[in-house]
């Protein structure tokens, strides 16, 4: 079975990972995906990362954060650009995701990053998602 839409795949299990209170997740890996979680994981919204080696494929372990009460630290994920419908935004377009509370995931010309370095680089590009 081939996948359209990897990105929408990694928020969602890390979406329904959350909603069953797991600790972490385990999903196919890709370069995307590793930078997507490196971003999460630099703006606090994950714990940290792994890359397991495996065959056929490697591993990408994520493992969730939660706070002292048990809360998920990410409480909406939403993929903005889909395959059917892409959405670019210039450096100037580029607002903060409720104001400055949350993350947006930009590709860039010079790769993923925030909505924030986007900002401040004065880079335009494909908005990947929100985080909040």
């Amino acid at each position: 079975m081939s996948m359209t839409d990897p990105i929408a795949d990694l928020l969602t299990r890390i979406r329904n990972a959350h909603m069953a209170k797991h600790d972490r997740l385990d999903l196919p890996t890709s370069k995307l995906k590793v930078e997507i979680c490196r971003i999460l994981k630099k703006e606090g919204y994950i714990r940290n990362f792994r890359l397991l080696e495996g065959s056929p494929q490697r591993t990408l372990r994520v493992f969730l954060r939660y706070s002292q009460e048990g809360i998920p630290a990410i409480n909406y994920l939403a993929r903005v650009s889909r395959p059917g419908r892409r959405i670019y935004r210039g450096a100037g377009e580029i607002r903060p995701v409720r104001n400055g509370l949350g993350l947006g995931i930009v590709s860039t010309s010079q790769g993923l990053v925030s909505d924030s370095d986007a900002r401040a680089r004065r880079l335009g590009g494909e908005v990947l998602c929100e985080v909040w």
